[in-house]
């Protein structure tokens, strides 16, 4: 089933998301190889692309997951998670329509 995980940034955490990325991104990546990834990416804390030292308020990623628990626990030990970037992840079953 694919299921949404929805993560809110700690206020300031912008350098702390730039040091972290590369192991987020390689973590994403296998999502990707395996054929499980719908969409993942950050939004921005402005209304462009490249927020420059505006940063992000969080991220979304929608991926397959065998079950919630699955997805619970790929989300908890997330780079990004694991390093303090994220105040809040929301994990929840996702249906896709379109």
């Amino acid at each position: 089933m694919l299921y949404a995980i929805i993560s809110v940034d700690n206020p300031d955490s912008l350098e702390l998301r730039q040091q972290t990325r590369p192991a987020h991104l390689q973590r994403l990546q296998v999502l990707q190889n395996e054929g499980r990834m719908v969409l993942a990416g950050p939004h921005p804390a402005v209304d462009s692309n490249d927020p420059g030292l505006a940063g992000f308020t969080g991220s979304l990623i929608v991926a397959e997951f065998a079950d919630l628990d699955t997805a619970l626990e790929w989300a908890a030990s997330d780079p990004y998670q694991q390093a303090g970037v994220y105040a809040s992840v929301t994990v929840k079953p996702f249906k896709k329509v379109y």
